[in-house]
């Protein structure tokens, strides 16, 4: 159970990171009216980009001492 735990939390950490990714992308190119969130904070998009990081790598991490 444990090991699908870290599973699922490399999923979402990934999910989020290219939510945010294309959230930024979009914003910085001009296409505020296409992006997920219209380009709403940047300072939110940079936040969780490296929050996501952050949390892919501690999931990555757990998921390696389990093994």
């Amino acid at each position: 159970m444990p090991k699908a735990l870290c599973l699922i939390s490399l999923v979402v950490a990934a999910l989020l990171f290219i939510l945010f990714a294309a959230d930024f992308g979009m914003s910085m190119a001009g296409m505020d009216d296409v992006a997920p969130f219209q380009g709403a904070s940047m300072m939110m998009d940079i936040a969780f980009l490296i929050l996501s990081i952050t949390l892919g790598v501690l999931s990555w991490m757990t998921f390696r001492e389990q093994v």
